[in-house]
């Protein structure tokens, strides 16, 4: 039978008829629909830290929902949950005196960071500062915003004209982006940033890179927004990656691990500078955005009980102390003739780069026969970001099934 479902980044003449379910999961597994057991080595798209089947979210979830599902919280209106999941992130953010705007999901969150920067340099009377700078090989969603600024050009292929003035800097070429900021940063609203690049390969930052990115935001004003969507609540071994690399954003993006995605949340942590002019006592300003299910009450709770696991369990302390296991575990890889590179050593965060593209189908299909469930980055990249409840035998046996699919492949 031909699936109606179309999936997203998918060939469809090619998973019309193979679409594999999966029916269940429990802590670093998943289970499919035919019985097979598989290691999750990349927690699903990035975001099931605290693992799969967790029955106290569910439940949380269900006894938000059954007193109120969710209402609107558009001009003076909220529920309980928004409340409290907003004071929650202003607390653990790493900027002082933040303001947090929710949404359903990283894409929808990049959008609000974007036109946000944007309405911010218009209202401080500089309305020129239009430009958003990103970095090659960056992902930053796939919403309108997100599209135009991301650093992976064949997700632009044949959408016409996207959103103007944007522009992308080779990845860790801090020099280029000093260039770019000397000749046209009176131009330049926001310079968008993961700390780690995340679907562009797993590329972390070379050595000084962040801070002196924040540190030529500031001499040429220009906000920095730090995309934390994939490394947020504790995959890097802190609970943002900005607290890692000893950096403050204007903003910051969050989304996937605040829920672990058992609900969709996602949102951004404004940093003061830029809330101030729309929340200052006599201001006339409103910042004309908002979504359906912006604060959504179940949605919320969800997030809610996720953090709570976070914290009791003490996970993000555990990527930390299974970092250096995942690090001695990738090492022999590079001494395969079909690995390219291996990247690692910044949390729960790994990619493997193989010597040709052709080879990932057959590499892939081996890991899934082997009991390892993972994915293709760009351009030929196996994605390696495991649950936070993996143990080290976990990870070294992930690592042994990708090093026989590869030798295979």
């Amino acid at each position: 039978m031909t699936t109606a479902f179309w999936h997203g980044q998918a060939h469809m003449p090619t998973v019309k008829k193979a679409e594999r379910v999966i029916v269940r999961g429990e802590g670093a597994f998943v289970w499919d629909a035919e019985g097979n057991r598989l290691f999750d080595a990349a927690a699903s798209l990035w975001y099931c830290n605290i693992g799969h089947g967790r029955r106290e979210i569910a439940e949380a979830v269900f006894e938000q929902m059954v007193q109120i599902e969710a209402y609107a919280t558009f001009q003076q209106y909220a529920t309980p949950p928004p409340l409290e999941l907003s004071e929650r992130l202003a607390a653990m953010s790493p900027m002082p005196n933040t303001k947090v705007f929710l949404t359903s999901g990283g894409s929808d969150a990049i959008d609000v960071a974007a036109k946000l920067a944007r309405r911010y340099w218009s209202v401080a009377g500089r309305p020129e500062k239009q430009t958003l700078v990103s970095r090659e090989r960056a992902y930053h969603g796939l919403h309108g915003f997100g599209t135009s600024i991301a650093g992976l050009d064949f997700n632009r292929e044949g959408f016409g004209n996207l959103m103007p003035d944007t522009v992308r800097v080779p990845t860790n070429n801090v020099e280029a982006l000093e260039d770019l900021f000397r000749r046209q940063g009176d131009t330049i609203a926001a310079f968008f940033c993961e700390p780690v690049v995340g679907t562009g390969g797993v590329i972390p930052p070379v050595p000084g890179f962040l801070e002196t990115a924040r540190e030529l935001c500031r001499a040429h004003d220009v906000l920095f927004v730090a995309d934390e969507v994939i490394t947020g609540f504790g995959r890097t071994g802190q609970m943002f990656a900005c607290e890692r690399f000893g950096i403050e954003p204007d903003m910051l993006v969050f989304a996937k691990g605040v829920s672990s995605g058992y609900m969709p949340v996602g949102g951004v942590l404004v940093g003061e500078r830029v809330w101030e002019p729309f929340w200052a006592d006599g201001s006339e300003l409103i910042f004309r955005h908002g979504i359906t299910y912006s604060g959504h009450a179940g949605a919320c709770a969800g997030a809610i009980a996720n953090l709570d696991v976070l914290e009791r369990e003490g996970l993000v302390d555990q990527v930390s102390a299974l970092e250096p296991d995942l690090v001695t575990a990738l090492r022999p890889l590079t001494d395969l003739p079909g690995v390219a590179e291996v990247r690692s050593g910044v949390g729960l965060l790994a990619g493997i780069e193989l010597v040709d593209a052709s080879m990932v189908p057959a590499a892939l299909e081996g890991c899934y026969e082997r009991g390892v469930l993972t994915r293709l980055l760009a351009p030929k990249t196996l994605q390696v970001s495991p649950p936070f409840v993996s143990t080290r035998d976990d990870l070294t046996r992930m690592v042994d099934v990708m090093a026989e699919a590869i030798e295979a492949a």
